[in-house]
């Protein structure tokens, strides 16, 4: 047996070993599964690869790598499925998007290898003897572009779920990743040989045999060290964008193509191949660089210590951790978004936030990197431990290291946030205080390098603990002013509700004593239908105006004249004896808006005039355009408004001056209004009238 040959088949041992490791050794599941395949596959199609360097005649010799390269694009189209399924909270998304490509994956080649008859492979020279060239045919060149292709997909995939991943899930399924692609690195290498020479070369057999036992050896690192492959990061649908894959791949053939070039016109193309293959161990080592945690970690630090420049630019920092809470909605958002950025900044796989209950007897974990909603509550801290963390840094509120300290509160706070590294540098409590009130606490741990804190870096996590410590405040703030406001609104409603129905209850009590005494009067019974009548629609009426502060305006915008709509509404309103009512409606543009809802908004400001106008008064109602604005203006003469109650009062529901009124009628106006793309403008003076302005867009569009 020959050299080629055992190592072809130790690698393929070693996938088949590695393959029963992850199927019988892990929590089933379908990334385990493919992977459990795909390394199957893997030894099947290298064991080939092994026989036909073994083989006799360079026609077996075709046929063996004809079926390998087969096997290959199975086994691709399974690490292309996988590779959308590991460790992805989403993966079924992904499944779904991509099922096209996956399929054909699976389908093209097979059906090709089936049309073609696995004549991948010309044999030039002597067909009994191995030395014979093997030379790729058409069908076998875009056969090999394909699996390069997919094998760059591949890598794609793997490259986006690993940028997703923060903290001890990166830890996690880095040497996987990093395995499968130094594997499927090193195979678009050989295919890429092949592809510029259009020939199969047995060396490359023996390169991709070792690249396959090397993968084995870091996959099972990564197995033995975390044993798991759950699905928790989320990667967006975006793939191509900033793919660092494509543009290594595009760096390497760029200059592996240009490179050839010269050698062919310079005529020194002996040693190209070794030279290809340096290129591509350097474009490797630089992904690698550019992936590690470690390395990039050990780069900032040289650099910040040999050229004198601080270890974090704070003004930077600062700015990117307070515009990245500013959009947070909620407590479990902001700590969330906090964690990831903490961890970013100070390179730490372990970062958890810890929120004090409504009771204030417990803590309660509200976002982890490392820990899952079951370690964690089964971490949380009993109340006594739990007074003894509270009751620790309601007094001390600057961030400390409890890894050695045998105090009870540090012990409490061992429990709540466990070491993942034996040498992961000391754990640190950062308490999240605003003034004398303790909101909870940001634990720290299992940092890149097991590199402690330095006195600066305590000083920033303090800045930190505190900006966190004011959004959540606020963010708590905001919410009860929230309920407040709904709560008054609440309260304001029932009231008013309550009023009529009292009102209504009462007339029809009275109506119902009555009844009995006379009922046999024709008139008395007709008084009260009518005045049951009357109390079903005012109840309706109430309902209906009630109704407004919960549905959505749905508008219907046609073009319209503006004048026809404010005459239609002015000629609805019952005439006022002793009102002078004047109207100058000038022509004007038609103007898109909704005819109906507009008619409410003039109909709303003409009652108010009238109302507020005594006997003798004026009203007067204008139509213009102004700067690309069509403008109603409805003056009176009446009472007024002062400027507190029209800054803080007037366009808010339950706000009136009227003894009748629910206060509804202007906060819909300025609702209608604003959904036409306009304002209202107001002017008034205590009895001296009030003026109002309802602009909308000549030109826009409302929606």
């Amino acid at each position: 047996m020959d050299f080629p040959l055992i190592v072809a088949l130790s690698a393929a041992g070693c996938a088949i070993f590695v393959a029963c490791v992850a199927l019988w050794g892990t929590p089933r599941s379908t990334p385990a599964t493919l992977f459990a395949a795909g390394m199957l596959g893997c030894g099947i199609a290298t064991a080939i690869e092994g026989m036909a360097q073994s083989s006799n005649s360079a026609v077996q010799a075709a046929q063996y790598y004809s079926w390998s390269m087969v096997s290959w694009s199975v086994v691709t189209g399974i690490w292309l499925l996988f590779s959308l399924t590991y460790a992805r909270g989403n993966y079924r998304e992904f499944v779904g998007r991509w099922k096209w490509v996956w399929i054909a994956a699976f389908a093209a080649p097979l059906l090709l290898a089936a049309v073609v008859r696995n004549e991948f492979i010309t044999v030039v020279g002597s067909p009994l003897t191995f030395s014979a060239a093997l030379r790729l045919n058409t069908t076998g060149t875009f056969f090999q572009l394909a699996l390069l292709l997919a094998s760059l997909l591949i890598l794609t995939n793997l490259e986006h779920t690993f940028r997703a991943a923060i903290g001890t899930i990166r830890w996690r399924i880095k040497y996987v990743i990093i395995g499968l692609g130094f594997m499927l690195g090193v195979r678009a290498y050989t295919i890429c040989q092949a592809l510029l020479y259009r020939a199969v070369d047995p060396f490359f057999t023996t390169v991709n045999a070792l690249s396959l036992g090397l993968s084995c050896l870091l996959v099972l690192r990564s197995l033995l060290r975390s044993g798991q492959w759950a699905a928790v990061t989320y990667p967006t649908k975006t793939v191509f964008l900033n793919s660092l894959t494509f543009l290594l791949a595009g760096s390497y053939l760029l200059i592996v193509g240009v490179v050839a070039k010269l050698m062919v016109w310079v005529g020194n193309a002996t040693s190209f191949q070794v030279k290809a293959l340096i290129i591509l161990l350097a474009v490797s080592l630089a992904a690698v660089v550019a992936v590690s945690d470690r390395v990039r970690l050990h780069i900032r630090r040289w650099i910040s210590h040999y050229l004198q420049k601080p270890l974090y630019d704070y003004r930077a920092v600062w700015r990117s951790f307070t515009e990245g809470l500013a959009s947070q909605m909620n407590e479990e958002q902001l700590c969330d978004a906090s964690i990831k950025l903490v961890a970013r900044i100070f390179e730490l796989l372990s970062v958890s936030v810890w929120l004090i209950d409504e009771r204030k007897e417990n803590l309660v974990c509200v976002a982890s990197t490392s820990l899952s909603k079951t370690v964690a509550m089964d971490s949380q801290p009993s109340r006594d431990d739990a007074a003894q963390i509270i009751g620790q840094f309601q007094t001390r509120q600057e961030p400390v290291t409890f890894e050695r300290d045998k105090l009870p509160w540090a012990e409490a706070l061992r429990k709540c946030h466990p070491a993942q590294f034996p040498k992961g540098g000391d754990r640190v409590c950062v308490p999240l205080a605003a003034g004398d009130s303790l909101l909870g606490v940001m634990l720290l741990g299992d940092r890149v390098a097991g590199l402690n804190f330095s006195f600066q870096e305590f000083d920033l996590l303090h800045c930190v603990g505190d900006q966190m410590a004011a959004s959540l405040l606020n963010s708590r703030l905001s919410q009860r002013l929230l309920q407040n406001k709904e709560m008054e609104a609440f309260q304001a409603m029932s009231t008013f509700f309550v009023h009529d129905l009292k009102n209504l209850a009462s007339t029809l009590n009275l109506m119902l004593k009555n009844l009995p005494v006379h009922f046999d009067n024709p008139e008395f019974r007709a008084d009260a239908l009518r005045g049951i009548g009357k109390t079903c629609d005012h109840i309706n009426h109430l309902i209906s105006r009630l109704s407004l502060l919960r549905k959505s305006l749905q508008l219907q915008p046609l073009e319209t004249d503006l004048n026809k709509v404010v005459a239609s509404a002015l000629a609805n309103c019952p005439p006022t004896p002793g009102v002078e009512l004047k109207q100058h409606l000038p022509s004007l543009p038609k103007v898109m808006l909704d005819a109906e809802q507009i008619d409410k908004v003039i109909t709303n400001l003409a009652l108010n005039a009238i109302e507020a106008v005594p006997l003798g008064g004026c009203i007067s109602v204008q139509t213009g355009q102004n700067n690309g604005w069509a403008v109603v203006t409805v003056s009176d003469t009446g009472c007024g408004m002062d400027a507190e109650f029209m800054s803080q009062s007037l366009f808010r529901p339950f706000q009136t001056t009227k003894k009748k009124g629910l206060g509804i009628g202007m906060f819909q106006s300025k609702m209608i209004v604003e959904a036409h793309g306009g304002r209202i403008e107001v002017e008034s003076k205590r009895g001296k009238g009030s003026t109002f302005r309802v602009l909308l867009p000549l030109q826009k569009t409302a929606t």
